[in-house]
């Protein structure tokens, strides 16, 4: 159990309960009561329940259907055949979940509220060369015969032992199934411990989804920051329906057309720049028009650009941009090339960065690479080494001249350097742009949205500056809310 430890004066601190304990607790719960379906890495879970002792009082069920025939007749056969993925997990949730209600009558149970956990995972194989990754997740209710609650998660395994990844894997579902009991009324501390005894070198959480009526307002675009924020993974993902996404299960194989801005908020120029270089990449040889997925990324120093990270002002933006039909990544690479180190892991398709003038430059500034041990030059084969362009977006010069690849002036010790890039193709202006979008920058509009000015409405995609006033984002108020 949490107890506190006063240290000097008025300052205390939470004692993290151990793995046993937690599992004891529950035990304990006369009213949690529930069943474990576990598949691919044993009963881990189930397995510290049984050990903690009192164990009568909780499970109701412990199985793992490890044969695939045994897994397919009971939860269904996959469309694509597969066993690891989320549509796997949600069955199986909904299987047990069905069942628990049809087995165990109210009238007998009136206070017992019901749980399903479940777990679908692949562990390292016997060559090493898959790490392993798995889906795990929880079906709960809060009080008797209330609608259930669903936590999902994927997460990625770190350790290079089967046997290590099955200890992680028990810890985890631990502390899920703890946390969704004693914490669901505050899920960022119910994300934060997730890792109780866990340290992140053991394993990665890159997807969590939360629903049901304890989570009504929880928006799960949020918790995605959070992943990132604590450091659980480098990068989070989420749809136009704004909901988070498993960046493998759509990235797999695709050519990736990605556009790094702070989008404060999305202007003309980010939507211009985006249309014409995907009309460029679409057209390039080994480009499927079919097969390509664009992402629109921000960048989680750019969230922390007015200091701590706002989290109201994330979702303004994030808000536009699911509703221009796009998908978000928010990630912790500050360089380009981690940018495309990270989406190699999932794609050797050709893939295109679509930036402006000032983003390109500071790509050849020296000191961003100083922690490498081959400074820029290894930062560079790294970016370009990979089948990748990029598509540069102008801008207007202080004299008002056009500024391009042409002319563009990085510093005279990285000119030979930007040359041999351009000479081979790798940058190329973006053609047909629309020369009145080089007066919009984002800070501007920004500014006139606080200040109550009129005329930025022209500078932002349609339908977008309506948004804005109806749900107030970016600090937004009418004439009437600023005489005020």
């Amino acid at each position: 159990m949490v107890t506190e430890i006063e240290l000097i004066g008025d300052r205390k601190i939470e004692q993290i309960p151990s793995i046993k304990d937690k599992a004891l607790r529950i035990n304990l719960n006369q009213s949690i009561y529930g069943t474990f379906a576990e598949i691919g890495a044993g009963q881990e879970t189930v397995r510290h329940f049984f050990r903690a002792g009192a164990s009568s009082g909780t499970i109701a069920k412990a199985m793992s259907a490890y044969d695939k025939d045994f897994s397919d007749a009971i939860y269904g056969i996959e469309e694509d055949g597969r066993y690891v993925t989320e549509s796997r997990l949600k069955k199986m949730l909904a299987h047990e979940t069905r069942l628990i209600e049809e087995r165990l009558k109210r009238d007998k149970h009136p206070n017992k509220i019901f749980f399903s956990y479940a777990n679908t995972v692949a562990t390292i194989d016997f060559a090493k060369q898959y790490k392993g990754h798995g889906w795990v997740g929880i079906s709960f209710q809060v009080a008797p015969g209330e609608e259930y609650n669903e936590i999902l998660l994927h997460i990625r395994f770190k350790e290079t032992d089967a046997r290590l990844q099955q200890e992680t894997l028990g810890i985890l579902g631990v502390n899920l199934i703890y946390g969704a009991f004693y914490k669901h009324n505050d899920p960022k501390k119910l994300l934060r411990y997730l890792y109780d005894h866990l340290d992140k070198d053991q394993l990665e959480i890159d997807t969590i989804n939360f629903s049901g009526p304890r989570f009504a307002n929880i928006d799960n675009r949020l918790m995605s920051l959070q992943l990132v924020k604590n450091g659980m993974t480098d990068a989070v993902m989420f749809g136009p329906d704004g909901k988070n996404i498993l960046p493998a299960a759509v990235l797999y194989k695709k050519n990736i057309l990605a556009l790094r801005g702070s989008f404060r908020p999305v202007t003309k120029v980010n939507m211009n720049m985006y249309k014409k270089s995907y009309d460029m990449f679409i057209q390039e040889n080994k480009v499927d028009k079919d097969n390509t997925f664009v992402i629109f990324e921000i960048t989680l120093s750019n969230l922390k650009a007015e200091g701590e990270i706002d989290e109201r002002d994330f979702l303004d933006r994030a808000e536009l941009l699911c509703s221009l039909g796009q998908t978000v990544m928010i990630s912790n690479f500050q360089e380009f090339y981690k940018v495309v180190e990270y989406f190699s892991d999932f794609t050797k398709a050709r893939m295109g960065l679509a930036m402006g003038v000032n983003n390109l430059v500071d790509i050849f500034d020296e000191k961003y690479y100083r922690h490498l041990s081959g400074g820029i030059l290894e930062a560079f084969g790294k970016l370009f080494y990979r089948d990748l362009k990029v598509y540069l977006y102008p801008m207007k010069g202080e004299d008002g001249t056009v500024i391009n690849s042409d002319n563009l002036k990085v510093h005279p010790r990285m000119k030979e350097l930007y040359k041999f890039f351009k000479f081979n193709g790798k940058v190329i202006d973006i053609a047909n742009y629309d020369e009145q979008n080089l007066e919009i920058f984002s800070r501007h509009v920004l500014k006139m949205i606080v200040n109550g000015e009129t005329g930025w409405e022209k500078m932002l995609p349609d339908g977008t500056a309506d948004i804005i006033k109806q749900q107030k984002l970016f600090g937004y108020q009418s004439k009437k809310e600023l005489a005020e």
